[in-house]
């Protein structure tokens, strides 16, 4: 469309294709192998429609809310003369949207209860927050004084593959699982289009340039925060061994 808005039936379009070949297949193995009986058939029916309108709702309030909303936040501050002041809103903004992810709550709860309850709910999901607002606030330093984002990426992963070495075994693979969740519907919808709203107001700024690569950084925030928090775990189990 030429203002860029998405219609409620396009939302439903998009939605049925992605779906249709997931139920195809599901469709083959029932007559195939699984041989459900009719009543499960049934549960399993409403269970995918239920999965179709909320995923309608929710991609038709992240097109006419989250993404219009971010990029008019982004735009406003970008546009004001001390910019700095993005980079404590990128901080409050990143940690607030990890808080509210529902994916970033579940890999919490999982984590506490896998491990008996000694890796708590509240630590890890305020180290995950924690992580992806330094992040957040140090992508929109980067939109602001226009650094190219490998100066950022590039050392982060080689300071992840020396934590490998330091942290606690038991934080690794929470750490890499913690960087896929945080990148969630909050983050993508809301940061990124934020990000966009900034460099589009920046003089002389590319958006698809600079108001890009918001997400690579808050998929790297908790790998490096959470094998940070192994390191001093496994510290404090060392001294009182």
């Amino acid at each position: 469309m030429s203002d860029g808005s998405v219609s409620f039936m396009e939302v439903i379009v998009d939605v049925a294709s992605a779906l249709a070949p997931l139920i195809a297949f599901f469709l083959i193995f029932q007559f195939l192998y699984l041989k459900f009986p009719r009543n499960q058939l049934v549960r399993l029916g409403w269970g995918i429609a239920i999965t179709g309108l909320g995923m309608v709702l929710f991609l038709q309030g992240v097109y006419q809310g989250f993404l219009p909303l971010g990029r008019e936040i982004g735009e406003y501050f970008g546009a004001l003369d001390d910019k700095w002041v993005l980079i404590p809103l990128g901080f409050i903004m990143g940690f607030i949207t990890t808080l509210a992810e529902p994916a970033v709550r579940v890999l919490c709860y999982q984590v506490e209860r896998s491990s008996s309850g000694s890796i708590g709910y509240r630590l890890l999901m305020y180290t995950l927050a924690l992580g992806v607002g330094t992040l957040v606030a140090l992508g929109f330093a980067k939109i602001i004084y226009d650094v190219n984002i490998l100066y950022i990426v590039i050392p982060g992963y080689v300071l992840v593959l020396a934590l490998l070495y330091l942290s606690d075994r038991d934080f690794i693979p929470v750490a890499f699982d913690a960087g896929g969740v945080a990148t969630g519907p909050m983050a993508v919808s809301f940061l990124m289009s934020m990000a966009v709203g900034v460099a589009s107001v920046q003089p002389g700024s590319d958006p698809l340039v600079s108001g890009f690569g918001l997400i690579a950084l808050i998929a790297l925030a908790p790998i490096i925060f959470i094998m940070s928090l192994g390191i001093i775990m496994r510290r404090k189990r060392r001294q009182t061994a």
